[in-house]
């Protein structure tokens, strides 16, 4: 994993995320334990837990991609559940293990990412010796005279004429004839397992299909530049060790996985409580063996997860930490709250992060031609809005700006293919003239903003 500091980690949040310090703080020098873990001898790293986080906080305000950011910084595999899926069908919505399984597969995925870097030089060669092949093929026999038509002198003196052609990307047009595999596609099976399904081990029907069920192999024409992308595929899947990687992959998730566990408040259960209450505390105490510590078994083999991170995150408006299982408390130590957004944040969200709502807009309408710019007063008065509409209704925190945002440029984007060319100044005006009306009829907000 990556070898940043809490510092570090933290200027990199600051690039994407406005505000919430605290919590920033919290989940890097989580990060950073992971780190020294992985410094300490063998023996004593076994004994060392991760600090499991407890964000507490309402929505919209920067928990998810607090999280979702921080495994990318650490290459870390990642996922999120969210609590409340599990109670959905009677007792059982989800299986509770699915999680570890759905971070394998995530897992898996980053490995083999890495395994196609450390092959991709090696499959173009061998892309490019097969074009070859089937561009200028050789001949079944030479004959024995050396300046005959079908010598070997001759052949590999064209072939070497084909080889300069097609790296000069002057054959991409010509059609060659290649064979392609489709895998069989399996079919859910009822009660052979699967998501949404109460089983302990997943039932691998595509697995086992291939291996049963003869290779449904075809031959088809296309061109070369087709042919190539088809054939990178063919040869990265021949030099890739799918065992190596779905070791590696089981080892990544052990050590690094994340998982970031939402709506962990829906999952209390009110004193005495009957009916959904029962679902619910059935879903912590399914829980509690995940997050202390427990073997998942996959169908890429055992899966520890005593040393996964979990985050777990909930706006606790009617309820508090306190009112969960005591025991899955305790695996929580870390608990970080997370304040309610305010006006200045909305303008610093709208203008300082590189993925800014403002620069996205504007990269978005520039592929029209069309060249917004937003005037400061413009990200004021946006900001008061979002703002407003978040205190007269439901606070929704920065997610308000994305239907703002929509409800600001929605005439302009549906005119922007006609215009060609131009450029659109967006200033405070311009703002209170396509939100005042909506925004000050709060009934009409609700629905619209």
């Amino acid at each position: 994993m990556n070898n940043l500091t809490p510092r570090e980690i933290v200027t990199e949040l600051d690039r994407h995320i406005v505000g919430q310090s605290d919590a920033k703080k919290s989940v890097a020098i989580a990060i950073r334990n992971r780190w020294r873990r992985q410094q300490l001898d063998e023996e004593l790293r076994k004994e060392v837990n991760p600090k499991n986080i407890l964000m507490i906080g309402p929505t919209g305000v920067g928990k998810t991609e607090i999280a979702r950011r921080l495994a990318t910084l650490t290459g870390a595999p990642f996922i999120k559940v969210e609590a409340s899926k599990y109670t959905e069908v009677g007792y059982y919505g989800r299986d509770v293990e699915s999680m570890i399984r759905e971070l394998v597969e995530n897992a898996i995925g980053l490995v083999r990412e890495r395994e196609l870097a450390n092959v991709e030089e090696e499959a173009k060669k061998r892309v490019t010796e097969r074009l070859l092949d089937l561009l200028a093929p050789a001949p079944q026999s030479f004959d024995v005279g050396v300046d005959s038509d079908d010598s070997p002198e001759r052949y590999e003196r064209t072939r070497e004429k084909m080889r300069a052609m097609l790296v000069g990307g002057e054959l991409e047009n010509r059609n060659v004839e290649i064979t392609v595999e489709q895998k069989v596609q399996a079919m859910m099976v009822p009660g052979m397992g699967g998501p949404g399904m109460d089983s302990g081990m997943e039932f691998d029907m595509q697995g086992m299909l291939e291996k049963i069920l003869p290779k449904n192999v075809s031959r088809r024409e296309m061109t070369v530049a087709e042919a190539r992308k088809v054939l990178f595929d063919q040869e990265c899947e021949a030099l890739i060790n799918q065992e190596k990687v779905n070791t590696l992959a089981v080892e990544l998730a052990e050590d690094t996985g994340i998982i970031f566990i939402d709506e962990i408040d829906k999952v209390v259960a009110s004193e005495g409580g009957r009916g959904a209450d029962v679902s619910r505390q059935g879903v912590q105490r399914d829980l509690l063996p995940i997050v202390e510590g427990t073997t998942v078994q996959t169908r890429y083999g055992y899966v520890r997860t005593d040393h996964i991170l979990f985050v777990g995150a909930g706006a606790f408006h009617t309820t508090q930490p306190s009112d969960l299982m005591p025991e899955l408390q305790g695996r929580f130590p870390i608990r970080v709250e997370l304040n309610d957004l305010t006006k200045d944040d909305f303008i610093r969200i709208l203008s300082e992060p590189r993925n800014s709502l403002t620069k996205q807009y504007v990269a978005l309408m520039k592929t029209e031609g069309v060249d917004i710019k937003f005037a400061d007063d413009a990200i004021d008065a946006l900001a008061t809005y979002a703002f407003q509409v978040n205190q007269s209704t439901q606070n929704i925190g920065a997610r308000r700006l994305h239907t703002i945002m929509e409800r600001l440029l929605e005439e302009l984007s549906f005119e922007a293919p006609d215009m060609k060319m131009g450029q659109v100044d967006i200033n405070a005006a311009y703002v209170r003239d396509r939100l005042d009306a909506v925004a000050q009829d709060e009934d009409l907000s609700k629905f619209i903003l």
